[in-house]
């Protein structure tokens, strides 16, 4: 994956670390960091100086995104010298009313740094010039730079000034960046015309664009990071195995690639948004993309072990500028506090789709059809929806409408505008879609049209107290009989199962072969003989799951769905769906941001810094999630698959709503004594999330086993020995 989505930008992408891999060798990373290096020509050739650069002024005339695209990809091969502080300068004098200076940037003439720090005071004479006066220090990028832009404190305000390098003093800093120099500006009395002062901007929107561009960076170290350490991993043999197989390998190289998504997502987004909405998106970015630069790095050299920390290896160069990177941006403290309190003011970012052309002809026959619905009510309505197909609308015709991305983004923007909710069909949604593929033609008429629409209550009879996690070890019979099967066994962690009507159920017909063959579908009446159900109380004292018990319950064979003995193969498509469902929302605990946003309103005082960062930890988390799941819908849209996007995306939001209650609880303080129940105001409410939370991360696939799946599915990580080999 990569910060850009599109084609264009896949392209783009090539493009970039291609001409990077010719044109930046690995030595070129140690031959120090005096003057402009050998590639900088090549640079402006191929037009990555400009692409954020209006036409008028020589550039590409495209936008941040560009820029963020091009910058990612260079990053990951470290490339040295001034590009990334002369694309930033640039940024800010295009934000600016003078963009008539951009054009030398653009080629290449000149280059350029931008001080984010400094302590610089300027007096204005009448003619509209600044005497500039004081110091600037780190620059990035600034002993390399032919112009400079400057903070400028004035009596009527801050100023951003462009000025000519050679009228300052500029002494380099030695830089833990070894790649890439810093500066102390120095200048003593430096007069700055009326047109090199940048009217229009303001520290704010500098310290977003250096958040979005430094992000971007960050982004492609942690890239190189991931990929080394993942490549390292695969050949690297230990004990007789690839250390990649070791779980804690494993898992910490899933970590870091769900900060690295994380970090792309984030800075992705904030290259999309604008006014108020610019400034909160930047401040996630702001705390997510160095902080995941750093981690990763670190881990990489960790995953390298002793290798990883000898001066010969370039992982320390990541790390260094990884660490250079975050100080220059800031503490990601500062930029959770504007998170913090862009939120409380009740910015947020809407995450709206832009919708490829002829979309609003198909949106009018939806809404025509919608609007039809929107007039019944009750049962009327939901079987309504249900007959014409917009309840699991990805299905294909008669139980869905075969719809593909676009036509279910819009369905759900129509149903949404209209009102109409959906019924709520609870585990009979991961059903649905098994019996629609599998089942036969009696079966789906049967069961399909009352499950739509809400009527037929379902359980699912698949975990067993040996079979969690590795479900495909279960133990409960199927024994062949006349006309049909004897299911006997124990299921556990069944939901609903004391009010379900029917059950979709496992069990092993046969022990022969694989653990994974040998299993059979069923669907089991819930009422029948020998079908007992206890309900389990859970922490929170509720009774949502039970522990059911088969004993001889007979299954006709017309209840079997699949093949007998391919039970499996079905039993994955219902896990797929309640996977998709499970990372879909807070799981109907109550416990997301909004809520937590509302509680820290009522709490009636000032939140502490420490607080504050807290709460600005699950609002980033938050927003990176709903980030990462609009890029999986646009890639849906686009056609191609998700990749990284969506497991990541599952992997956060099962945790998530832990996140949200453990903060609110922490935020009641002493409060939290309250026993956990909903009646019982915000401490009851928020305790009873954060027991029923704990679930989350048990029920949808342990974190762990998702961890797996990420390490081995994405990263191409060695899978598990199997036991016993």
């Amino acid at each position: 994956m990569a910060i850009g989505l599109s084609e264009e930008h896949e392209a783009l992408r090539e493009s970039v670390s291609g001409w990077a891999e010719r044109n930046i060798p690995s030595e070129l990373l140690r031959a120090g960091t005096e003057g402009r290096p050998a590639f900088w020509p090549g640079l402006a050739e191929q037009g990555l100086l400009g692409l954020h650069v209006p036409e008028e002024y020589g550039g590409s005339g495209y936008g941040l995104l560009e820029a963020a695209v091009a910058i990612e990809a260079l990053a990951e091969r470290m490339a040295p010298g001034p590009f990334v502080p002369t694309v930033l300068a640039s940024a800010v004098i295009n934000a600016s009313k003078r963009p008539e200076h951009l054009e030398s940037f653009v080629d290449g003439t000149l280059t350029a740094a931008v001080a984010l720090t400094g302590s610089l005071t300027g007096t204005r004479r009448e003619d509209g010039s600044l005497i500039v006066s004081g110091t600037a220090e780190p620059v990035l990028g600034g002993s390399l730079a032919d112009s400079l832009v400057l903070p400028v404190t004035t009596d009527d305000g801050e100023a951003w000034v462009l000025i000519d390098a050679s009228s300052a003093t500029v002494t380099e800093i030695k830089s833990l960046d070894l790649t890439r120099p810093a500066a102390k500006v120095e200048l003593t009395e430096v007069e700055v015309p009326a047109e090199g002062i940048l009217d229009g901007v303001e520290t704010a929107d500098v310290r977003d664009l250096a958040a979005i561009l430094l992000g971007a960076e960050a982004a492609g170290l942690a890239s190189w990071c991931v990929t080394a350490a993942a490549e390292y991993a695969k050949v690297r043999v230990q004990f007789g195995r690839p250390i990649g197989q070791f779980q804690g390998i494993k898992h910490k190289l899933s970590r870091m690639l769900v900060a690295l998504e994380q970090a792309r997502a984030t800075v992705w987004d904030a290259t999309r948004a604008e006014g108020q909405e610019l400034r909160f998106a930047a401040a996630v970015a702001g705390v997510m993309a160095p902080d995941a630069a750093v981690q990763c790095a670190k881990d990489a050299i960790q995953t390298f072990g002793g290798i990883g920390y000898t001066f010969e290896h370039d992982v320390h160069l990541y790390y260094r500028r990884a660490l250079t990177l975050r100080a220059l941006l800031g503490p990601s403290a500062e930029w959770a506090a504007t998170v913090t309190e862009l939120s409380l003011q009740g910015v947020s970012r809407e995450m709206e789709i832009d919708l490829p052309e002829g979309a609003e002809a198909l949106r009018e026959s939806i809404r025509a059809e919608i609007a039809e619905i929107a007039k019944l009510e009750g049962k009327e309505q939901k079987r309504a929806l249900a007959d014409q197909g917009f309840v699991m609308s990805h299905l294909p015709k008669p139980w869905g409408r075969d719809a593909k991305p676009l036509e279910q983004v819009l369905i759900a923007q129509e149903l949404k505008a209209a009102k109409v909710r959906l019924p709520a069909m609870i585990i009979g949604a991961w059903v649905v879609p098994s019996i629609a593929a599998y089942g036969t033609p009696e079966q789906q008429q049967r069961f399909l049209p009352k499950t739509l629409s809400g009527e037929m209550i379902w359980c699912q009879l698949f975990s067993e107290p040996g079979a969690g996690s590795d479900l495909a070890s279960l133990q409960m019979k199927a024994e062949k009989v006349e006309g049909g099967w004897k299911l006997n066994g124990q299921k556990i962690w069944t939901s609903v199962a004391h009010v379900a009507e029917w059950g979709i159920c496992i069990a092993r017909n046969s022990s022969e072969g694989s653990k994974h063959e040998g299993i059979t579908y069923f669907l089991v009446d819930m009422k029948a003989p020998g079908v007992t159900v206890r309900p389990l109380t859970e922490m929170t004292g509720e009774n949502l799951f039970n522990e059911v018990f088969l004993d001889d319950v007979f299954v006709p064979d017309d209840l079997v769905v699949g093949e007998v003995g391919e039970g499996w193969k079905v039993a994955r498509n219902t896990l797929s769906n309640e996977r998709v469902s499970l990372s879909s929302g807070s799981g109907g605990t109550g416990a997301s941001v909004p809520d937590l946003l509302g509680l820290v309103g009522r709490l009636g005082r000032e939140l502490t810094p420490a607080e504050a960062q807290r709460v600005a930890a699950v609002v980033c988390e938050g927003h990176s999630i709903n980030a990462l799941s609009l890029r999986v819908t646009l890639k849906q849209l686009a056609g191609t698959e998700p990749g990284a996007d969506a497991s990541v995306r599952k992997l956060l939001s099962t945790s998530h709503a832990q996140h949200v209650s453990e903060t609110a609880v922490e935020l009641l303080g002493a409060a939290a004594v309250v026993a956990a129940d909903m009646k019982l105001g915000d401490a009851g409410y928020w305790n009873r999330a954060v027991l029923a939370t704990r679930a989350m991360t048990i029920y949808g696939g342990t974190t762990e086993v998702q961890l797996n799946i990420i390490g081995e599915r994405m990263l191409g990580l060695p899978r598990d020995p199997e036991p016993g080999k």
